[in-house]
């Protein structure tokens, strides 16, 4: 397991509700850890893929609602993680060393989170969820070759717009950015008055420069707000595998397009994640530079210059050079 007390001690999503439902043990990996995640009754659990026996992953085995199986030799584990059954010795009760290693877990806006620490907070907030007013749509997960912290910082940036998402986000023959004010509070980072000029903002057919705020609410959490009569938020949260294996999560919400199937939405965050990818997959150095004197930097990249500054004040170091 990568040793990052910042991230170790974080929540992170694993899994969607949808993926569990259909497919009860999964196998995923986490800041360098293998992981199980499984559906003990009404409970997620999340733990070491590992039988403590011969090493085989438990994922590869099966539940039956109460315990998980090993596929190796049958041994089960009830939900604290002990072993409460060894088939080839049915009369002798299991060791107390036989036990799986079992980590935090909740679900929370449709996702399964895990930390393989000792969280001091729930998963990050998401002010629109409880709000009927907007809809939520989620899109990805996105799988990228890519740190945690680049996408995070991808996600921050709109210089990037009138190139990278040209006649969608930005216009090329209009790429300046406006002055803006980015600053590191209690809450993390905060960057507001950001605005850009965009080919068609509102859906009207005309092009007008629309004003934003950002947010990185925790290392690998960001969070934008459209601000206008049509408002959109969007909550981005990566989960990182390993120091350049990542998984972006997204979850839209809007006050608008009530009547607009789900589909579309999702379509939508799919090109642009799609124009997105290989940007940030060929980013060099991979990891996230927080020595702000090892990059070049300009007034539009306040957001960026704060959140490395924030990143190196929390002490992170997973994904960072």
């Amino acid at each position: 397991m990568i040793q990052d007390p910042v991230l170790v001690n974080d929540w992170h999503p694993v899994a969607s509700v949808e993926q569990l439902a259909t497919q009860p043990v999964l196998g995923s990996r986490l800041l360098g850890e293998d992981i199980v995640i499984w559906r003990c009754g009404e409970q997620v659990m999340v733990w070491q893929d590992l039988c403590i026996h011969r090493g085989v992953r438990l994922s590869l085995g099966t539940t039956d609602g109460q315990t998980l199986a090993c596929p190796y030799h049958g041994w089960r584990y009830g939900s604290d993680g002990r072993c409460v059954h060894i088939p080839a010795h049915p009369g002798q009760p299991p060791p107390e060393k036989a036990r799986a290693k079992t980590y935090r877990a909740q679900v929370k806006y449709g996702l399964v989170w895990a930390s393989l620490g000792q969280p001091q907070s729930d998963p990050p907030v998401f002010a629109e969820w409880d709000d009927p007013a907007y809809r939520k749509v989620r899109c990805g997960p996105y799988r990228v070759k890519a740190s945690g912290p680049r996408i995070i910082e991808n996600f921050l940036d709109v210089g990037h717009f009138p190139f990278v998402h040209e006649g969608i986000l930005g216009d090329r023959a209009r790429p300046e950015i406006e002055d803006y004010h980015a600053e590191i509070t209690p809450e993390g980072v905060i960057a507001q008055g950001v605005r850009v000029f965009q080919p068609d903002p509102y859906g009207t057919g005309q092009g007008d420069y629309v004003s934003y705020v950002y947010r990185a609410m925790r290392p690998l959490t960001a969070y934008l707000l459209k601000e206008s009569a049509q408002r959109l938020a969007i909550l981005l949260v990566v989960t990182p595998h390993d120091l350049v294996d990542s998984t972006a999560w997204m979850w839209m919400a809007m006050n608008y397009g009530h009547e607009t199937p789900a589909e579309d939405f999702i379509a939508f965050q799919d090109r642009i994640f799609a124009q997105d990818a290989p940007i940030v997959q060929s980013q060099r150095p991979e990891l996230l530079p927080l020595d702000l004197q090892a990059e070049l930097h300009l007034k539009s990249d306040r957001t960026a210059i704060a959140y490395r500054k924030w990143l190196n004040q929390l002490g992170l170091t997973f994904g960072t050079a």
